[in-house]
């Protein structure tokens, strides 16, 4: 007759048999007893210890908690992409004009922005210095842009190599805006540029929002750094600056008497005709003797057209200290130089012949091309 029986278990004491059990699992051994033998069956039992289960869940808490960008960065990134895309698509304009040789366009401060942007301090070692700006505002909304939408950032850099970057972007661009600022009140005394001053604040900005991010344990850490690069921004303007000869531009310091400059380009009959038509219809031009762009202006009428033109000089007795325009130049409200006055129409800055004609109603025709 079979028969069929448990096999008693050997256990250790029963303190050391409850942790055994809890953490690790027991083993039972099924002996089976047959008549003619006997088997033993292994079978594993499975025990999951119940201090272990919210230790795992905590952790994965932890982990997922610091994957989740805090709100503070998120802001932080955010201003980043705003402030730094304002200021490159001003300093891309302000490139553009520099490039060209364009009047900028001053809300406040008249014709003062263009000639602070065709001053010799708007150009480092021969380069404009709002290229640097717009690359600097450009680099400052690209990694914005990327750590707020979690991207993988250029070069490989990892996300805190990304502040330190932007930590040393910001600290030049605060510094330049500072060191212009102090050119801007010493060498233009009483001008006033918006785009200087837009920028100076953005500038900054952006650097004492790259200070908060960061936070001041980590700043300390790296102040050595940021005086580096503070001092060596300062010391390449300096040394751009002091290559050029020293020219006063602060309108307090100038006494220019008046002069005239000699147009020496021939005209063309279609020039002639078109200086004609100007003066039928009343246009006038408004410019300044020391305007360089009223006198490329007559250059491209020349010598015969310049004459037909009815042009009106702001500064007839010269331009010194408490100088001030011409009434019939004020009563036009010009920004700039030259300007012209075309059927009540107001257009600053130099003007070829096609945009001439076309504002004058001017006509076009095959027998008189432009040149």
């Amino acid at each position: 007759m079979a028969t069929l029986a448990f096999a008693s278990l050997t256990t250790p004491p029963f303190s050391s048999a409850r942790r055994s059990l809890s953490i690790h699992g027991r083993f039972t051994f099924l002996h089976k007893t047959l008549g003619w033998g006997r088997r033993s069956l292994l079978l594993p039992i499975t025990c999951s210890s119940s201090e272990s289960e919210p230790n795992q869940n905590a952790d994965s808490d932890a982990k997922t908690a610091s994957l989740a960008p805090s709100s503070s960065s998120s802001l932080t990134d955010k201003l980043y992409v705003g402030l730094g895309g304002v200021g490159f698509l001003e300093t891309t304009y302000l490139t553009y004009l520099k490039l060209t040789n364009s009047d900028a366009f001053c809300p406040i401060g008249g014709g003062t922005c263009s000639d602070i942007l065709s001053s010799d301090y708007a150009v480092v070692f021969g380069v404009p210095l709002p290229l640097f700006g717009m690359v600097a505002y450009g680099l400052v909304a690209t990694l914005g842009v990327q750590l707020l939408t979690a991207k993988k950032l250029p070069f490989g850099i990892g996300e805190s190599n990304a502040r330190l970057v932007l930590l040393g972007t910001t600290t030049s661009m605060a510094a330049a805006s500072a060191c212009f600022l102090y050119i801007l009140s010493t060498k233009f005394s009483g001008a006033s540029c918006s785009y200087c001053l837009l920028s100076a604040l953005l500038s900054f900005t952006l650097f004492f929002i790259t200070l908060k991010d960061l936070g001041l344990e980590k700043v300390q850490k790296e102040v050595g750094l940021l005086l580096c690069i503070a001092s060596l921004v300062f010391v390449t303007l300096n040394r751009s600056y002091s290559a050029y000869p020293p020219v006063s531009s602060s309108p307090s310091e100038i006494d220019l008497p008046y002069f005239t400059t000699e147009i020496t380009t021939p005209s063309s009959p279609f020039a002639i005709a078109l200086a004609k038509h100007l003066n039928a219809i009343g246009a006038k031009m408004y410019g300044a003797f020391w305007c360089s762009h009223c006198v490329e202006q007559k250059q491209m009428f020349g010598r015969e057209a310049a004459k037909l033109l009815n042009y009106v000089e702001c500064f007839p007795g010269g331009f010194r200290k408490g100088t001030i325009m011409a009434k019939a130049c004020i009563d036009v409200g010009i920004e700039g130089f030259p300007t012209w006055v075309i059927n009540g129409q107001v257009l600053s800055g130099e003007k070829d012949f096609t945009e001439l004609a076309q504002e004058s109603g001017f006509e076009l025709n095959e027998s008189s091309p432009p040149p």
